[in-house]
């Protein structure tokens, strides 16, 4: 195991390279601001790939996926765990051109903050309540209709390994409005990347995407308790528990 000395050098130089490359590629997305958004998605996928190396060679962070067939179908509502920072930048490279789902404050972070919002999102306010809740609809409803992914976080926030939250039901209620299938995705990115952690820890992140969920004719209440079964039924054979202290440091 590499001390901990090795781990903060190595976690300071790839912030330092993050930074570096989230300047260079949020300025191109903001100065191409006139192209298609599908563009502007491929170039916020190519920002995902320069950090996905900069973690294994810096970091010796890696990913293993199973389960990519299940993404071969049409549009659909992915539903992810979250537990780290690390699936808001790798998911961009697994997944096709999704349309994010983001609480609107993240849009007046600078350089990434305006050009996250040039990528064709739902900004949502969340202490909106319902009206929210309809934005997400009419808004998802469009984008899917047009053949575009969406991707949320039923826990809203980040969740340290071993941990849960209730899944909120947005995500579950676009798909019983629309009918659009459900893509389960679980991962342990958490045991690799910490909450509120500045030290990453070297290994390979599992990433399990799930078959899709039908959703026509079903309530959303119904549809969210499949997909936390899910996610969470197969968080327990990806987890490790002699890693979860890791969150600490």
């Amino acid at each position: 195991m590499q001390s901990k000395p090795i781990l903060v050098i190595r976690s300071a130089l790839f912030w330092i390279g993050f930074i570096l490359s989230t300047i260079f590629w949020g300025l191109l997305v903001i100065l191409l601001f006139f192209t298609p958004a599908d563009f502007r998605l491929r170039l916020a996928r190519m920002w995902s790939r320069t950090n996905n190396v900069l973690l294994k060679l810096i970091c010796g962070i890696d990913f293993r996926v199973r389960g990519a067939e299940n993404l071969k179908g049409g549009p659909a509502i992915v539903l992810s765990k979250h537990q780290s920072t690390w699936e808001t930048i790798t998911l961009h490279s697994i997944l096709p051109l999704v349309r994010w789902v983001f609480k609107r404050e993240l849009m007046i972070v600078p350089i990434f903050g305006w050009a996250l919002a040039l990528t064709d999102p739902i900004a949502i306010n969340r202490s909106a309540g319902r009206a929210a809740i309809k934005q997400l609809v009419d808004e998802g409803r469009s984008k899917l209709d047009k053949g575009k992914w969406m991707i949320l976080f039923p826990e809203g926030t980040r969740t340290a390994p071993g941990k849960t939250q209730k899944y909120k039901i947005g995500g579950a209620v676009l798909a019983q409005e629309t009918g659009y299938p459900v893509i389960p995705l679980a991962h342990n990115s958490g045991e690799f990347w910490p909450k509120h952690s500045f030290v990453k820890w070297p290994g390979t992140i599992d990433v399990v995407i799930g078959p899709p969920i039908q959703t026509k004719g079903r309530k959303a209440e119904e549809i969210n308790a499949d997909v936390s079964e899910w996610i969470e039924g197969t968080m327990k054979q990806i987890s490790d528990p002699a890693r979860w202290s890791r969150s600490k440091y």
